[in-house]
């Protein structure tokens, strides 16, 4: 059992992520209220596997982790019942982001471009360009080969520039 003191810097250490780990469950879900599910679904695993947690390594890392494989098992659940009423993240209501008018639409564009790419491509893309993590950490979380990571993140990153592109010639 984790000494209390321990247990509120896990706590509030997790609640520091929140931000994070909902825009990472936008890009495994590609729908605000399943990613918001998720979300909790994670930080109430997280909180009850608590004493699991080594301190080694980025709790984020561990959590990310923990939360792509409560996806995959939810995916897997829906496949077996069959549909799921998902909904195309470019049909949902503009994402809040916090920023300045101007650039709070151009962000959102940008995410929604990020999220229109394939999920293992948005997540990547998140999860080093955005979060910052090494394609080390990035491979662990999504449990797939660094040379996997480098190539999704070489193709999200063309695939977004190709999409700016588009998007500023038709502005002009």
């Amino acid at each position: 059992m984790r000494p209390a003191a321990e247990m509120k810097d896990f706590r509030r250490d997790l609640v520091s992520l929140l931000p994070k780990l909902r825009r990472f469950a936008m890009t495994l879900t590609r729908n605000a209220a399943d990613a918001d599910d998720l979300v909790q679904e994670a930080c109430e695993r997280a909180i009850a596997r608590s004493h699991l947690w080594n301190g080694e390594g980025r709790l984020e890392s561990w959590i990310y982790a923990m939360t792509r494989n409560l996806w995959v098992d939810e995916v897997r659940k829906r496949k077996v019942r069959g549909g799921g009423g998902l909904i195309d993240i470019l049909e949902q209501d503009e994402l809040n982001i916090e920023a300045a008018a101007e650039k709070a639409v151009y962000a959102n564009q940008v995410q929604k471009m990020i999220l229109s790419m394939p999920e293992g491509l948005a997540s990547v893309f998140l999860l080093v360009n955005v979060e910052g993590h090494s394609y080390r950490e990035t491979a662990a979380i999504l449990g797939i080969p660094i040379g996997t990571v480098m190539s999704r993140l070489s193709t999200a990153r063309l695939r977004l520039a190709a999409m700016l592109s588009e998007n500023t010639e038709r502005r002009a």
